[in-house]
């Protein structure tokens, strides 16, 4: 007897600490699109926020006994095709000093970029089950993908580093500077592009596959496995213009300034550090247009999914 009125004691509780809980809006009707009203709401999920981003890195490997050993199995394991296969085999490293580095460099780049947009494509649909029972704001789930991809950047970012203080060629020079930029236009046009493709993908699941391939075809459309300066001297100066200017160029770009000091003497753009800023500038309209539609398209997620 004493125990069922014991819990009845301690339902009331807590039923008279909920009442007195202040009420909360928990989205908007009709209220139109606040940026700043967005922020704060995610901002006050922080600690959701940093939970699911753990959640996502436990989840990716479950029941693996090397853990996260495998985020570097498939860059190191390109890298060993593109030096063995295109470096020696098809001469591209007798053109390009360094030639490990160099690749290593542009994957790490490439790789966070890649991870932010295949993952944040299908996280609405991947937490499909929490969006339809409990209230969370939506970008939450892209954004702990952002979060996944960001920790296993610095896990191979820290092998860059580890395998360029090992050859000799530690990057301790002005141009380290360069990874600053570049790292703010992957995290920019990656962040827009996961939040623009995880709202279309819950209405076209198609759109998460197309994207895979899209993704791909940038990595071969960006300088990593050979030099700027042979697109220079093949395409005409227009098609140059454009090719330069793709973010992901600039940022690999970037980050080979920064980390690849055997390329001191190669060919860069002209006024890359302005051509970055003004990426940067970009993007984040992008951001904030890819947002505007992200939260548009929210209110039907529950019901499409």
């Amino acid at each position: 007897m004493s125990t069922s009125s014991d819990a009845a004691a301690i339902r009331a509780a807590r039923f008279r600490t909920l009442s007195a809980l202040p009420m909360e809006e928990t989205a908007t009707d009709g209220g139109g699109y606040s940026l700043l009203g967005s922020l704060k709401e995610i901002l006050g999920r922080r600690e959701m926020l940093g939970l699911m981003v753990r959640r996502d890195l436990k989840a990716r490997y479950k029941d693996s006994s090397l853990g996260f050993f495998w985020s570097l199995v498939r860059p190191l394991t390109q890298l060993a095709i593109y030096y063995v296969v295109l470096g020696q085999f098809l001469g591209a490293a007798r053109g390009i000093p360094d030639f490990a580095i160099y690749v290593f460099t542009g994957l790490t780049a490439y790789t966070l970029f890649s991870e932010i947009v295949l993952g944040g494509a299908g996280s609405i649909v991947g937490n499909a089950g929490l969006v339809k029972k409990i209230y969370l704001p939506r970008e939450i789930f892209p954004l702990a993908s952002i979060g996944s991809a960001i920790f296993n950047f610095t896990i191979q970012l820290g092998i860059l580093l580890l395998a360029t203080l090992v050859l000799g060629a530690f990057p301790i020079h002005p141009g380290l500077a360069y990874v600053i930029p570049s790292l703010a236009i992957l995290l920019v046009f990656g962040a827009a592009l996961a939040l623009l493709l995880a709202a279309i993908n819950v209405f076209l699941r198609d759109v998460q596959y197309l994207i895979e391939v899209v993704v791909m075809l940038l990595m071969w459309a960006s300088p990593i496995v050979y030099s700027w300066s042979m697109v220079k001297n093949v395409v005409q100066p227009w098609v140059l213009d454009l090719y330069t200017n793709n973010p992901i160029t600039l940022a690999v770009l970037g980050f080979q300034k920064a980390f690849w000091t055997a390329g001191a003497d190669a060919s860069y753009p002209d006024d890359l550090l302005l051509r970055q800023g003004i990426a940067i500038l970009v993007g984040l309209v992008g951001l904030v247009a890819a947002h505007a539609v992200f939260n548009r398209m929210q209110g039907d997620f529950a019901q499409a999914l």
